[in-house]
């Protein structure tokens, strides 16, 4: 199968300090993929790279989305390509509800019109597959919110909008089990005959609620190693050292 996203060779400053130190990474559309790693080896940087945050300073190297060069890319015009990141902590709007930000979005990355019954539907019919109230809508953008419903919020959003290249930027941080099996219902959902799913994480546990087809690890801003599912038992087994090992020898 054609791969869908490519990253060739990237190498990514912040704050003039190299985090991502030539990264090479292709991912495949029906495909669910999970990258892994210790703290501090680029994980996060790349997420935000992927989807374009300004703070981020490409020096070398290349991305592609289906076949299409985006690095230089602006965020808005990586969402209208299908490009969608769940943020590791998402940040509050006050005085927007859900159901404006959501309809605000849905216009914005799809441009097609859809009226108000049409939309009230569709959010309604999300909603209830996560096992959202729909009293959830009329609350301001994750004010006040707790862990778990900022991300029931993002997995909304995400379902609602139906993206082709899902990040998902360590999703599962700090989640209680249900809150965890909410977020893996979600992705679970998808129908992912046309999507590519791209699962940052440092636990096991989520994994353990969603089937994954490979596994990349990355230490030092690089690509170390990648492989199947059984992959997270090994490192479950014996964490990231016997990687590092592998590569000095």
């Amino acid at each position: 199968m054609k791969n869908y996203l490519e990253i060739k060779d990237l190498h990514v400053n912040v704050e003039g300090k190299e985090i991502l130190k030539g990264v090479n990474l292709s991912l495949e559309l029906g495909k669910v993929n999970v990258l892994m790693g210790p703290n501090g080896s680029g994980k996060s940087t790349l997420a935000h790279v992927l989807m374009g945050h300004p703070g981020y300073e490409v020096t070398k190297g290349k991305i592609f989305l289906n076949g299409e060069d985006i690095t230089n890319m602006k965020v808005n015009e990586r969402a209208k390509k299908g490009l969608f990141l769940s943020f590791q902590y998402p940040i509050e709007v006050p005085g927007v509800t859900i159901y404006n930000f959501l309809k605000s979005a849905l216009k914005a990355v799809k441009q097609d019109k859809i009226s108000v019954f049409q939309f009230r539907e569709l959010i309604k019919e999300k909603a209830k597959l996560l096992g959202v109230d729909e009293s959830f809508f009329e609350r301001y953008l994750n004010e006040g919110f707790s862990g778990g419903e900022k991300k029931k919020a993002e997995i909304l959003q995400l379902l609602v909008l139906d993206p082709k290249m899902i990040v998902l930027d360590e999703t599962d941080s700090g989640l209680d089990i249900d809150s965890l099996r909410t977020v893996a219902k979600g992705v679970n959902s998808l129908s992912l005959n046309n999507k590519c799913v791209f699962l940052i994480t440092h636990y096991k546990r989520i994994l353990d609620y969603i089937k994954l087809d490979k596994v990349f690890i990355m230490i030092n801003g690089k690509i170390a190693l990648e492989g199947s599912a059984e992959l997270v038992d090994h490192l479950e087994e014996k964490g990231y050292g016997w990687i590092t090992e592998e590569i000095v020898a």
